[in-house]
C-alpha cells in the first residue's frame, strides 16, 4: 500500500464518510480514510430499532463514561459513541432535525463566518432527499441528495396520535416538517431510514465512493498521533494488528473523529493546553488553550407512564411477540423493528414570551429502563414516556487526555448545570412537561404516572429530580470549536486549526455551540460544506 496520500481523514463517521466521498471525486486525488472500528454490515446496525442492541456493544461502540459530575450530584454518565464504519450514524436513533435558524446565526456571531442560516440551508437542501407521504400513503420525493430522510408515520404505533392531540391541547402547532419551512411545533419525526433499513452516512456517502481506486479505507486502525513539521501537519502514525504504520499527507490531515476523540488526538500530538500536555510528559508543539474545552451536550430526563391502551411494550416486552416482530421485519422490512423508537418530537416555547422555541419535546409509545451495563429492558406492561429537553444549554465542560497513551480513554467532564440559566431552564422545561402530562389527551390514556410523578414536584423538586436522574441525549459538541482566534476557539471558519497548516477538524467538535435538537443532521451538513471550502478555497 502507498504511504503517501493527498488527504488523510481520521474517522469514518458521520463527517468522515462525507469527506471521503467528496474529496475522492477527483480521480487524481489520493484519499486515505482511517477507522478505529470495523464493518457496519451487522443486522442490529441495519435494523432501525436495533440501536437498543448496539447501545452498549463494545465491538461497535467506544462505551465512554464521564467523570463524576457535580451538577448531577456526583453521578457518572455512560456516553456511547460510534466505533464502526459510519460512526455514530451507525448506532444512533436516526432522528433527523436540521436545527433552528438562530442556531446557525449564532455560529456566525461566534466567529464562524459563512455559517449563517441562509448559507447552511442551501447545503441541507443539496444533501437531502426527503421522502414524504401523500394522503393516500404513497411516497413523494423532495430533493436529489444522497442522504435519505424519511417520513415513517405510516408504520408508527397508533398510540403516537395521542401525543399529537395533546400538542394541540397545549396550543402548540402541528408541524408539517421541521426540516422545511416549519420551525416550531410537534411532528412525526423524520429519520435516516430507507426502505426499512438504517441509512447512515456510510450508506449515503462512503459506499458509492468505495469503487474509486483513489480511495483507500483501513479499518481497525487506531491513530496514535499527528506528525508535525514546524507548523505544518505532514501525516500521522496509526496502529493496526500490533504494528505501527506511518503515512504522509501532501495536502491535509483532517480529523473527523468526533467531539471526544478529535481533541484527544490533538492533545496526544502536542497540540493543546500547554499545562495539560506537560503534566503528561508530552512536548508542546503548539500551545492551544481551547483544545478540549467548550464541551456542550443536551441533557434530559424521561418520565414514564403506564397506559390504558396497547403500546410498543405489548409487542417488544414479550418474548414470543418479539420473535414474531423480528420475523415480520426480516420478511417484509415492516413492523415495530422498522421504525426508531423516537416517534413524536419537535420544538416549542417554554413560555409564551420566549423569543424562539427553546425546548425539544420527545413523546414515545414505549417505556423501558436502562441497566447499569447499558442494556435496555422493555417492561411487559403498556407504557409511554414524555421528555422535555432544553435546547440550548450554556454550561461547558472539558475533554482532557488522562495519559500519554491513545489507548487510555480521555477524561470527560461535562460540568452539567454549571450556570444558573441552565438550572432555571430545567425547572421551566419540567413545568411544561407537567402541563403536557395533564392534558385531556394524555390523561385519557394514563393508567398510572410512575414515580417520580412530574405533576407533583415543586420547582426545587424538579431540579433535584433532574440532578438525580438526567442523562446525556448523546449530542456532545464544541471541543474544537470554530471561532476568530486561538484564545477563544480551536479552528477558523474553514475548520483549519489556528496557527497550523494542513490540519483541519471537521466534525461535531467544530460546532461553535450546540444546535437545538439532534446533532447528526448538522454534522453531515458541516462536513458537506467544509468539503466545498477545501475544494474551492476563497
Amino acid at each position: 500500500m502507498s504511504k503517501v496520500f493527498d488527504f488523510i481523514i481520521v474517522g469514518a463517521g458521520s463527517a468522515g464518510c462525507v469527506l471521503a466521498n467528496k474529496l475522492s471525486m477527483n480521480p487524481k486525488t489520493k484519499v486515505l480514510l482511517l477507522e478505529a472500528g470495523g464493518s457496519d454490515n451487522k443486522f442490529w446496525i441495519k435494523t432501525p430499532l436495533g440501536y437498543a442492541k448496539t447501545f452498549s456493544d463494545p465491538s461497535v461502540n467506544w462505551c465512554y463514561s464521564t467523570a463524576p459530575d457535580i451538577g448531577l450530584n456526583g453521578r457518572t454518565a455512560y456516553w456511547p459513541r460510534g466505533r464502526v464504519i459510519g460512526g455514530s450514524s451507525s448506532i444512533n436513533a436516526m432522528a433527523y432535525l436540521r436545527g433552528l435558524p438562530h442556531d446557525f446565526d449564532d455560529w456566525e456571531t461566534a466567529g464562524a463566518k459563512g455559517w449563517g442560516w441562509e448559507t447552511v440551508r442551501e447545503t441541507y437542501e443539496a444533501l437531502e432527499t426527503q421522502v414524504e407521504l401523500n394522503p393516500d400513503g404513497t411516497k413523494k420525493f423532495q430533493g436529489n441528495g444522497p442522504l435519505i430522510v424519511s417520513d415513517l408515520s405510516k408504520n408508527m404505533h397508533p398510540f403516537s396520535q395521542h401525543f399529537l392531540r395533546a400538542a394541540t391541547e397545549m396550543g402548540w402547532p402541528l408541524a408539517g416538517n421541521l426540516n422545511g419551512k416549519d420551525t416550531e411545533g410537534l411532528m412525526t419525526l423524520r429519520s435516516t431510514v430507507k426502505n426499512g433499513r438504517r441509512w447512515s452516512s456510510a450508506d449515503a456517502y462512503l459506499r458509492p465512493a468505495l469503487k474509486r481506486p483513489n480511495l483507500c479505507v483501513i479499518k481497525a486502525a487506531k491513530v496514535q498521533n499527528i506528525t508535525i513539521n514546524g507548523t505544518r501537519a505532514t501525516g500521522l502514525t496509526y496502529q493496526k494488528g500490533g504494528e505501527i504504520h506511518t503515512v504522509e499527507a501532501i495536502a491535509e490531515v483532517i480529523l473527523s473523529a468526533g467531539a471526544i476523540n478529535s481533541p484527544q488526538l490533538l492533545q496526544l500530538s502536542g497540540i493543546g493546553p500547554g499545562g495539560l500536555l506537560k503534566n503528561h510528559g508530552i512536548p508542546v508543539r503548539h500551545d492551544m488553550p481551547q483544545v478540549g474545552e467548550g464541551l456542550q451536550d443536551h441533557l434530559a430526563v424521561n418520565h414514564y407512564f403506564h397506559a390504558t391502551e396497547p403500546t410498543l411494550n405489548n409487542c417488544l416486552g414479550h418474548p414470543v411477540k418479539k420473535i414474531f416482530a423480528g420475523m415480520q421485519y426480516i420478511l417484509t422490512r415492516e413492523g415495530p423493528l422498522s421504525v426508531p423508537v423516537n416517534q413524536i418530537s419537535g420544538f416549542v416555547r417554554s413560555t409564551p414570551d420566549a423569543t424562539v422555541p427553546n425546548v425539544q419535546i420527545y413523546a414515545n409509545p414505549i417505556s423501558y429502563s436502562t441497566q447499569a451495563d447499558g442494556s435496555t429492558v422493555v417492561e411487559p406492561n403498556a407504557g409511554f414516556l414524555l421528555c422535555a429537553q432544553p435546547c440550548r444549554p450554556s454550561s461547558r465542560g472539558t475533554v482532557h487526555i488522562a495519559a500519554n497513551d491513545p489507548n487510555v480513554a480521555p477524561t470527560i467532564q461535562p460540568n452539567s448545570l454549571s450556570t444558573q440559566k441552565d438550572c432555571d431552564m430545567v425547572v421551566t422545561a419540567g413545568k411544561l412537561l407537567a402541563k403536557l402530562a395533564q392534558t385531556p389527551a394524555i390523561q385519557r390514556v394514563t393508567k398510572t404516572r410512575l414515580n417520580p410523578d412530574i405533576t407533583t414536584l415543586s420547582n426545587a423538586g424538579i431540579l433535584e429530580n433532574f440532578r438525580n436522574r438526567a442523562s446525556t441525549v448523546f449530542h456532545p459538541t464544541s471541543t474544537c470549536r470554530m471561532g476568530s482566534d486561538k484564545t477563544t476557539s480551536v479552528t477558523d471558519s474553514h475548520c483549519r486549526v489556528h496557527g497550523l497548516q494542513a490540519l483541519r477538524v471537521i466534525d461535531a467538535s467544530s460546532f461553535p455551540n450546540l444546535t437545538s435538537g439532534n446533532t447528526n443532521a448538522p454534522v453531515v451538513m458541516l462536513a458537506s460544506r467544509a468539503a466545498s471550502l477545501i475544494l474551492k478555497p476563497s
